[in-house]
């Protein structure tokens, strides 16, 4: 522990991948940033815990992975709070530190904000603190949220300067996008300098620890949501003035090694004088090693909004490990708040024309199970180097690592949406959860068929529920080569009695043999008499097969489009659009004027979006 208290100035740019002067990028001008950096130490491979605001900020307040309290796993939900889960403001007060917050809350579980927070507010800020007393100020930045792409801005740099990610199609919509976003960091680079500017007004500079990072990577296409670096690369800036010297490595210093920003939650703790959490697993940034060799960060996607998926990855100095669980389903889902961009658009557009290479493609393709990339030479990571036995050392510790993590934090992720054995007691309840053993079944998605329809199609009776339900997804994400448990999955749907089996199980019917009762089955799921998170899992569902086995069940779909629940109700009015045949990549499918009546107030209204999404 520390023994003197400082006082902490914490910004986080929403949405903002590290597009600075001092992360070495030519077109930047971040002045107030590269200074900071200049007299703190700079993390060049800083990533966040998700690649989406609110399983991230959920992480950032408690100092817990999301995965390991499920919901706060998932896109905007609710996770409970149990009495020991105390948040990190809570702890600095204790301490007798005036908290402020301005004003990002978005914490996906149910904390009271006004509770945890001396003020929590638009204008929160350290000088409204007794004097003397110990301050941790947080700022947010919201102008750099994915929404400012929505806008018809001015670029600030010349679009023909960008370079395109390998991934991407050159079209001016994408590069317009990317060149226009430049504009929103120089305007957060102004707004740092002027809380610098404040903190030497007040003569606090000399006492204050000052942080820069972002709650996750970039929103660009492929970025948000999305587990490649451009989703999860954030910056993370640490400047501590003299009397606080040797806390973090010297001014001036830039850590190669691979940290998550989870790390700076022990760290507020660890200045602020605290013993750190025994349920804290990331270690404190202060007086701490960095070995690139040995260090990682780990992170995780769940469902984005109305689209369900589940990917982990594990990140070290050079090498990003990704292992798709749903391997089925290509990144490129629709989401109906991303193709408000027109970047997503675009991509889509070429696509659907026939004008894409392989790398361009491979977004709207299945996925590999397992992608393994070498971010030195590949930096858009879009050569799997997985399988190759240059690269076997590398995959198999990185394997081995984020299988470790996962059962050390004991990961909720293979339990579906709104069961009661989710979160972070619950789960670890006796029996409830057979975590290793679902590990040791999904590993068999990169076994051979012959050795992975037998594991599936046995496992489809075995006792548990999340057994069964990996089962069906593993034999649905196999396609034609789940031919063999045709009987077995035919059984499943006549007797199985969880809904978030039958999913799975009649998808795959469907898809397999055109079968009528178990489209059926998947209609009758979506009713408004299912929980949300049944009848979003069957409309995905839905959408995903023969649109001709859907049109008999027209009249569900457009019930699922008018649900009050907004997942629910953009999955359903994609679908709608589908059969149709009136869908394109510039469609309106979100339901734009609840979405802003449900925001208004709340945390802002952005002109062209809202300020407060993810």
């Amino acid at each position: 522990m520390t023994t003197t208290r400082p006082n902490i100035l914490w910004i986080v740019s929403e949405d903002c991948p590290p597009r600075f002067g001092c992360y070495d990028d030519p077109l930047a001008h971040t002045p107030h940033l590269d200074s900071l950096a200049g007299r703190g130490t700079l993390f060049e491979h800083a990533y966040s815990s998700a690649p989406v605001c609110a399983p991230s900020r959920f992480s950032l307040i408690t100092g817990i992975s999301p995965e390991s309290h499920a919901p706060a796993n998932e896109m905007r939900a609710v996770a409970p709070v149990p009495s020991w889960m105390r948040t990190y403001p809570e702890i600095l007060r204790d301490l007798g530190y005036y908290c402020s917050n301005n004003r990002k809350t978005d914490y996906n579980a149910a904390i009271d904000e006004h509770a945890i927070w001396n003020e929590c507010s638009p204008s929160a800020h350290w000088r409204n603190r007794p004097e003397g007393v110990p301050f941790l100020a947080v700022f947010n930045y919201d102008p750099t949220h994915e929404s400012a792409v929505f806008s018809q801005r001015e670029s600030a740099v010349d679009p023909t300067e960008i370079r395109l990610p390998a991934y991407l199609p050159d079209t001016p919509a994408i590069r317009e996008d990317i060149a226009r976003y430049y504009g929103h960091i120089t305007d957060m680079d102004g707004f740092v300098g002027s809380l610098l500017t404040q903190l030497d007004e007040d003569g606090l500079t000399g006492d204050t620890v000052v942080i820069h990072t972002s709650d996750h990577g970039g929103v660009n296409p492929r970025s948000k949501r999305h587990c490649y670096d451009e989703g999860l690369h954030v910056p993370l800036i640490v400047a501590a003035p003299q009397k606080y010297a040797g806390f973090f490595p010297a001014p001036g210093t830039r850590v190669t090694a691979a940290v998550s920003n989870v790390r700076i939650t022990p760290t507020l703790i660890e200045l602020a004088g605290a013993e750190i959490p025994s349920h804290m697993s990331e270690a404190s940034l202060v007086h701490a090693e960095f070995a690139p060799e040995s260090s990682l960060a780990f992170g995780m996607r769940g469902r984005m909004d109305e689209r369900i998926d589940m990917v982990r990855t594990v990140r070290d100095a050079r090498f990003r490990y990704i292992r798709n669980y749903m391997p089925h389903l290509p990144c490129g889902q629709h989401q109906a708040f991303g193709w408000l961009a027109a970047g997503y658009q675009s991509w889509e557009e070429e696509y659907r024309a026939g004008r894409l290479n392989e790398a361009q493609s491979a977004f709207w393709r299945p996925r590999p199970v397992v992608e393994l990339y070498d971010t030195v030479a590949d930096p858009d990571q879009v050569h799997n180097l997985s399988g190759d036995p240059a690269y076997a050392e590398a995959e198999k510790r990185l394997r081995d690592a984020l299988r470790s993590h996962m059962i050390e934090v004991h990961d909720n992720g293979f339990l579906p949406e709104g069961v009661p054995m989710t979160g972070y007691d619950a789960s670890r309840a006796d029996g409830v959860y057979p975590l290793e053993r679902l590990l040791d079944l999904t590993d068999a998605f990169a076994l051979p068929d012959d050795i992975a329809v037998p594991r599936f199609t046995t496992a489809l009776g075995d006792v548990d529920f999340t057994m069964r339900r990996w089962a069906a997804i593993g034999l649905l994400a196999r396609g034609p080569s789940a031919r063999p448990a045709l009987d077995a999955l035919r059984a499943s749907a006549l007797t199985e009695s969880s809904p978030h089996v039958l999913v799975p199980v009649c998808e795959t019917l469907a898809h397999l043999t055109g079968d009528e009762p178990a489209v059926a089955t998947l209609a009758g799921l979506t009713g408004d008499d299912r929980p949300s998170p049944v009848s979003l899992a069957a409309v995905n569902a839905l959408t995903r097969i023969d649109l001709e086995l859907v049109r008999p069940h027209r009249g569900v779909v457009e019930a699922a489009a008018i649900r009050d629940d907004e997942y629910v109700r953009s999955a359903g009015r994609y679908l709608v659009l589908q059969l149709d045949g009136t869908y394109t990549p510039s469609s309106r499918v979100l339901d734009w004027a609840h979405l802003v009546a449900k925001v208004s107030g709340a945390a802002g209204v952005h002109p062209t979006g809202p300020v407060g999404r993810a």
